[in-house]
């Protein structure tokens, strides 16, 4: 694996995927600096016409991301510290984010390391990964996982985890619809490499549009969507309409071979 940005943000390229390993011990927490590496990359990642899906894990046995580094939280919060052009942790606040993201959640995901997971699409999780927001323990709160999870899953249950700071297990989050799939911890990359692969084959720009109108779409009426896809207002959309990988699918369905995408 190469380095980029900070010595604790790795990353390794294959078939067009980007595998980004956070691994800053002891516990994988995320400081500005290490926010910035992150934010860096993943803009990296998003500007790459080569690379169509990313991997986020966190490195060692232990730990995914313990998230905000509490060692320098005092400091930040007197600074008012730069987290980079992604925001904490390098994804949430990035913008037109439109491929694929895995998070691999080998260990503990608690705090700001949770909201990092959360900014996946798609979770995989060992069957012995904790998860937390525990922010209520030391006299803050969430502010992504705020907005974000009574989103996701039941109103009472995502209360009860940013209230109490509660621990459970990776069948709970699974149960609620915060992880995908559940595998054994040898399995966990394995696994996750299988799904990045075949969305790797998959066509990048109804990736795009997908991920684009979703996005959107989240605080809008469900016909006020629909209309603004209809209108192709969705510049994705636009682009993908009169593309050649458009053809490319039914052409390989009549041909009787798999479809080859090139993302455009």
């Amino acid at each position: 694996m190469s380095k980029t940005g900070s010595e604790f943000v790795k990353t390794m390229r294959q078939d067009g995927v980007l595998q980004v390993t956070l691994d800053h011990p002891p516990a994988n927490a995320i400081d500005a600096p290490v926010s910035r590496a992150l934010g860096d990359t993943m803009l990296s990642f998003r500007d790459d016409p080569e690379l169509r899906v990313a991997i986020i894990t966190g490195g060692g046995d232990k730990f995914f991301c313990a998230g905000w580094d509490l060692k320098s939280a005092v400091d930040e919060i007197i600074d008012d510290p730069d987290y980079g052009v992604g925001g904490f942790g390098g994804i949430q606040d990035l913008l037109d984010m439109n491929k694929p993201i895995i998070a691999a959640i080998n260990g503990i995901c608690c705090g700001g390391g949770f909201e990092f997971a959360l900014d996946a699409d798609i979770l995989v999780a060992a069957e012995d990964a904790k998860f937390a927001f525990p922010e209520i323990r030391v006299g803050t709160y969430a502010p992504a996982a705020c907005i974000a999870l009574p989103k996701r899953i039941p109103y009472h249950i995502a209360m009860e985890m940013l209230l109490t700071g509660r621990w459970f297990d990776a069948q709970e989050a699974h149960r609620w619809g915060l992880v995908n799939h559940v595998v054994p911890r040898e399995k966990l990359m394995e696994k996750t490499w299988e799904i990045a692969r075949h969305l790797a084959k998959g066509p990048p720009l109804v990736f795009a549009a997908t991920k684009e109108i979703v996005r959107d779409a989240e605080n809008k009426k469900f016909q006020d969507a629909l209309n603004k896809v209809n209108a192709k207002q969705y510049k994705t959309v636009e682009k993908m309409i009169p593309s050649e990988d458009r053809k490319e699918g039914p052409r390989a369905f009549m041909e009787k071979r798999e479809p080859v995408f090139k993302g455009r």
